[in-house]
């Protein structure tokens, strides 16, 4: 069933946003009646809204939708999971990837949801290592593993476009909670992330 409520209220503040945007162009100096720029306030608007709905997701209730009991217990990893953000600094893009493992402690989960925990959390104002400690904390909370490990390489446009200008520069980012604290077993992850199986 459709949220009525939500809708009219998620219409409005796009509105708002859009409003907002046109005064900022304006002030730029670009002339806002400009047959290019007459919808770009109201697109830029509602891709914000977009790049911006992990305000509106519980990355919790997506996890425990989809958990299942099962007795496996080596390492689960899902790879090379693309992300997009935005960096709450200068609310730039940032992009990557995200590397993610876990251990099973009698319980697994879906696999698609654990990339739809890293969309919910890149779709907010972020700073890379929040962004990992809170998709690390997120799996371990609600699958209670034998460990939990995560790893994202990311581009951030405010280092390329702006600042210091560095366009091949990418930041890593770690968090290990479990038995990922233990060197072989994070040294096994680490080299599984890496590897290109043929």
């Amino acid at each position: 069933m459709i949220n009525e409520n939500f809708n009219i209220e998620t219409v409005s503040i796009t509105e708002e946003i859009k409003e907002h945007l046109n005064e900022v162009i304006g002030l730029l100096g670009e002339d806002t009646s400009r047959e290019g720029l007459l919808k770009t306030p109201e697109r830029s608007a509602k891709a914000m809204k977009f790049l911006t709905e992990g305000y509106e997701m519980d990355p919790m209730q997506i996890l425990q939708s989809a958990i299942f009991n099962e007795n496996y217990n080596e390492m689960v990893i899902v790879k090379d999971i693309e992300l997009y953000s935005l960096c709450e600094h200068h609310m730039l893009p940032f992009f990557g990837k995200a590397h993610i493992a876990y251990i099973p402690n009698g319980k697994i989960v879906g696999l698609s949801k654990i990339p739809r925990v890293v969309d919910i959390f890149a779709r907010r104002l972020q700073v890379q290592e929040r962004l990992t400690e809170q998709i690390l904390d997120c799996i371990n909370d609600a699958l209670q593993p034998e460990g939990v490990a995560v790893v994202i390489e990311a581009s951030h446009m405010c280092m390329m476009m702006r600042g210091v200008q560095k366009q091949n520069s990418t930041t890593t980012t770690s968090g290990f909670r479990g038995s990922f604290k233990e060197t072989d077993t994070r040294n096994e992850f680490l080299k599984l992330i890496t590897a290109r199986l043929s």
